[in-house]
């Protein structure tokens, strides 16, 4: 097949998916993001939404540079951010999540993509501690967190997830029927009980992280960043939980083996 073949048999098989928007909140990440956006697979991607929780430096400047449509959210929020950008994303069939700090592998959004693509899932979330690591990018207590949710949320719905990490990806309409209501960086786990809970077809995949670019993390490189992340999280949790009756699927989460991510 010819190079103007192959082109026109890409973009024909483009045309024929749903459209894939990929979200990402950013707060002051002026010197990963333009790495981040410009490292997204535009074949496999429509739009790259870039939510801004009021940066002070250059992280909207340098988004919109490299090609990001930029939202800008006055109010503070992980969650609000996330929230506005799936919003903001109407015309897309798929919507993809990923930090915006570096530690995640924008090159890997194939992968979660194609379970959906596929028709076989409706959310797909990677998991960093069945991936390959790079030391230092995650702590313990991230570690622990990951497993120690994963095992409640396998006791309230039957679904055992190992990881709660940013990079996912899920359909529109899944996403819209879960109802999704925090702000700030409960949202993940909140997603993934409501996944749980609303049976849809959960697949865990692993993926490759690295230790994020830039400034320190706003959650685990602080002691009160943490501590405030972790209470919100277990809040998130509570009030989740609580909201509905408890109820076990026979679906189970969908893990794929460990995998080595050559580079």
């Amino acid at each position: 097949m010819t190079q103007p073949q192959q082109a026109h048999a890409a973009e024909a098989a483009r045309l024929d998916r749903p459209r894939v928007a990929v979200v990402i909140p950013t707060l002051n990440e002026e010197e990963p993001i333009g790495e981040v956006i410009r490292a997204i697979p535009r074949d496999a991607v429509d739009e790259v939404i870039v939510v801004d929780s009021g940066s002070v430096d250059r992280t909207v400047e340098r988004a919109r540079g490299a090609g990001a449509r930029v939202i800008e959210e006055r109010q503070r929020g992980y969650g609000r951010a996330c929230g506005a950008g799936a919003r903001a994303a109407r015309d897309c069939g798929i919507i993809v999540f990923l930090d915006g700090d570096g530690s995640d592998r924008p090159e890997l959004v194939p992968l979660l993509l194609a379970p959906i693509l596929a028709g076989t899932h409706d959310f797909v979330i990677g998991t960093r501690t069945r991936g390959e690591r790079e030391p230092g990018s995650m702590n313990m207590l991230q570690i622990t967190a990951g497993y120690g949710a994963g095992a409640l949320t396998r006791l309230l719905y039957g679904v055992a997830y190992t990881d709660m990490c940013a990079f996912r990806a899920i359909r529109r309409e899944a996403l819209e029927q879960l109802g999704m209501r925090e702000q700030a960086y409960g949202w993940n786990l909140e997603m993934q009980m409501r996944a749980a809970a609303a049976g849809l077809r959960i697949l865990e995949l692993p993926v490759a992280h690295r230790r994020r670019l830039g400034s320190a993390s706003k959650v685990s490189g602080t002691v009160r960043g943490t501590l405030k992340a972790a209470l919100g999280i277990s809040l998130t949790f509570a009030r989740v939980a609580l909201a509905r009756p408890r109820r076990v699927h026979s679906l189970r989460l969908g893990i794929e083996p460990r995998r080595r991510n050559h580079e």
